[in-house]
């Protein structure tokens, strides 16, 4: 993903064929070790594609994939009625555990 990123910015920077040696140096700038392997690979997958091409042919196809959760919204709504008071207690013990947390430190953060 960090080599097809530095691409990309390249693209949007106005590089329309990013080679290798200017993704590296991307890479570079932000102290990031680029995998020369991968990054042969990524090149020769691009070259001579047009990146806003790929992006929406992409884009196209995710769209096709169902997502979301068709299943479990019956069984969050009965365990609201139980769960409310244990999430109240949660938040209790944990108001506790960070006020002694705290003190053990002898000084809390906005003293």
């Amino acid at each position: 993903m960090k080599h097809l990123a530095a691409y990309l910015l390249l693209g949007l920077g106005g590089n329309t064929s990013p080679s290798a040696a200017d993704v590296k140096k991307v890479l570079d700038s932000v102290g990031i070790e680029a995998d020369d392997e991968r990054l042969e690979k990524l090149i020769s997958e691009l070259e001579g594609k047009d990146i806003n091409e790929l992006i929406a042919e992409g884009s196209s196809k995710l769209a096709s994939v169902p997502s979301g959760g068709a299943g479990g919204g019956a069984a969050a709504g009965g365990a609201a009625a139980g769960g409310a008071a244990a999430a109240e207690e949660k938040a209790e013990e944990k108001e506790e555990e960070k006020e002694e947390s705290d003190d053990d430190m002898g000084f809390g953060l906005f003293d």
